[in-house]
């Protein structure tokens, strides 16, 4: 029994030694399992939150770059010329004889040059002495009319000639694009303010009737066609195709022959009888 005990004993003994380092390497790997988990949470959290930062600093350089283009592209739009849709002759000036206490005309050829419609508008800094016709219109693409500038010259105080000093009378035309064929109204510059582009604005400029120039020559040509051009809108439209009279009575040359031939046969047959 007691060799049994001691056995018994002895097995306990190697057993729980060999339990021992099976719980201790257990708790070990578990240990280093959790730190190492611990550690790879830490890594985790840390590139994440660079992550996260890097697409805050992304979102933040996309928007200054975005700000910047478009600061850039407003810039450059600045930067670059207005594009013209009226082609104006004389470009930049307009020219009247020097006749004090009269009323003198200028002309003005106005061109569109676009492919859209466009209205133009005359504006005077003098509207009391000033006035043009037409004062606005709507051109079609590549359509063009001389337009007549009626200015009222005064007379120059101490007999100072006018001529060999500067006007402050002042004209500006403004353009606008509009969709197709349309009735013009001054009211639609009104009603598209952020659409209307100023084309030119114009000096007044006086020229000695007296004395023969090619400004002068060119003035009074562009001063007749725009007389003609009056005087043909004054015109009836011709009509086209055969007359209607009446209640739907066509007549033409041959209808009205036939018309006379019955009538002469008529009245000769009359005189037989």
């Amino acid at each position: 029994m007691a060799v049994d005990g001691g056995k018994s004993e002895a097995e306990g003994k190697v057993w729980n030694l060999c339990k021992m380092p099976f719980w201790q390497s257990s708790n070990a790997a578990s240990s280093s399992s959790s730190s190492s988990s611990s550690s790879m949470n830490n890594i985790s959290s840390s590139n994440n939150s660079s992550v996260y930062q890097q697409n805050q600093s992304s979102q933040v350089l996309g928007r200054s770059s975005a700000g910047n283009s478009s600061n850039v592209s407003t810039m450059a739009k600045s930067l670059l010329p207005t594009r013209r849709r009226l082609r104006l002759d004389p470009p930049s000036k307009l020219y009247f004889p020097y006749e004090p206490g009269k009323q003198v005309r200028s002309a003005i050829s106005i061109k569109n040059t676009c492919r859209s419609h466009v209205a133009f508008k005359f504006q005077t800094t003098a509207p009391k002495s000033c006035y043009m016709r037409p004062p606005g219109g709507i051109l079609a693409p590549g359509e063009s009319l001389i337009a007549t500038v009626f200015k009222f010259v005064e007379p120059p105080e101490n007999n100072e000639r006018l001529l060999d000093q500067k006007s402050k009378v002042k004209f500006k035309i403004m353009s606008l694009k509009v969709k197709g064929e349309m009735d013009y109204v001054p009211e639609l510059f009104d009603e598209q303010k952020d659409q209307v582009a100023v084309e030119q604005i114009l000096r007044v400029i006086f020229l000695d009737p007296e004395r023969p120039s090619p400004v002068m020559d060119k003035l009074k040509r562009q001063l007749a066609e725009a007389e003609a051009a009056l005087e043909a809108r004054k015109k009836p439209p011709e009509e086209a195709g055969p007359r209607i009279v009446g209640e739907g009575l066509v007549i033409d040359e041959w209808k009205e022959r036939r018309e006379r031939y019955l009538a002469r046969q008529q009245v000769e047959g009359a005189d037989s009888v």
